[in-house]
């Protein structure tokens, strides 16, 4: 074999490459002939409806209040039981104080695995009264809770979003009690 022929054999292939590359590319970005009026019937069908917010929107009712101190509330907006065996709980936490403050270091629980991963929300919990279990906030391999970390200082007026993911309890438990160190308890609604 001669070195002419090696050499030019891998030219060859990255020039085939390239050309199937180009072609898959002008294929996805043809006209797709007539697609151009589909989202502008989809426009003007939900331009129609003004009454409500659409489930994209959301609501601005929070399922659960929590006050907790210098005028932080914890505004529960969704507990949600995924396929996978868990339930993840999401919201914000907002500054109605008069001064910026930060999100107590208590509220990360007092684990030795959780404390060493920094500032969390580690310590929450959901409670089933029913079956009479404590579900905690779950970790990855390494011991991070897997709830939002490293909050910031929130300034007066301003939120955050959060979120934390337990273990399901049972499917029949549709209503838990929420805790969050430093902050007043609730009872939600667990969904799906």
């Amino acid at each position: 074999m001669s070195i002419r022929f090696t050499t030019k054999a891998p030219r060859g292939m990255a020039a085939l490459t390239i050309a199937a590359v180009l072609a898959l590319g002008v294929a996805g970005c043809g006209s797709g002939g007539g697609d151009d009026k589909k989202p502008q019937a989809s426009a003007s069908a939900t331009s129609g409806n003004k009454s409500g917010p659409s489930a994209q929107q959301g609501t601005d009712a929070p399922m659960a209040e929590l006050k907790g101190q210098n005028g932080l509330v914890l505004k529960v907006g969704s507990a949600t039981r995924d396929a996978g065996g868990f339930v993840t709980v999401s919201g914000e936490i907002k500054n109605d104080g008069a001064k910026a403050t930060r999100v107590p270091i208590e509220t990360r629980g007092n684990e030795t695995e959780v404390v060493r991963h920094g500032g969390s929300l580690g310590g929450a919990t959901l409670v089933d009264s029913a079956s009479k279990k404590r579900y905690y906030v779950l970790r990855d391999t390494d011991g991070r809770p897997l709830t939002t970390t490293n909050i910031p200082r929130i300034d007066p007026g301003a939120s955050v979003p959060v979120f934390m993911q337990f273990p399901a309890p049972p499917s029949e438990a549709t209503e838990v009690t929420f805790q969050l160190p430093t902050f007043a308890s609730a009872t939600i609604s667990i969904s799906g």
